[in-house]
């Protein structure tokens, strides 16, 4: 068993059926023996995103909250000691710049509560954390 903490990214593709959706992440998702969890910081990212661009981010705040509970994904709220994980975080001085702070919230949040961060996002490797699955 597992404790899953899904990227926004992989959050959407599994609301909205993608055909993006990594099959590997599918079979992570769908095994019965993972315990699913969805951020707040994903929330809040949606809700941003679609009122800067609600053509491109169809999915408003709500909707998204609410497909991620009919999923049976459970909520994890942002913790200040979330926060304190942030200065273990390293990347080499030659990795591709990262400049997304909810990736960074959302890898401190597994790694602080002892689950895996599922993403598709190929920069966050450069953290070289042991909670990141990347499919």
């Amino acid at each position: 068993m597992m404790k899953v903490l899904v990227d926004t990214h992989i959050a959407l593709w599994a609301l909205m059926d993608d055909p993006k959706m990594p099959k590997a992440a599918e079979q992570i998702l769908m095994d019965e023996k993972n315990d699913i969890y969805y951020s707040t910081a994903s929330v809040w990212e949606v809700a941003i995103k679609h009122c800067i661009r609600p053509n491109d981010m169809i999915v408003d705040a709500r909707l998204f909250e609410k497909g991620c509970e009919d999923n049976g994904y459970k909520v994890l709220p942002i913790y200040n000691h979330h926060t304190f994980v942030l200065d273990s975080l390293r990347r080499p001085d030659n990795a591709l710049k990262h400049n997304d702070p909810f990736d960074r919230i959302l890898i401190c949040q597994s790694k602080a509560e002892g689950m895996k961060f599922l993403t598709h996002d190929s920069l966050l490797s450069a953290y070289n954390e042991e909670c990141i699955i990347y499919v």
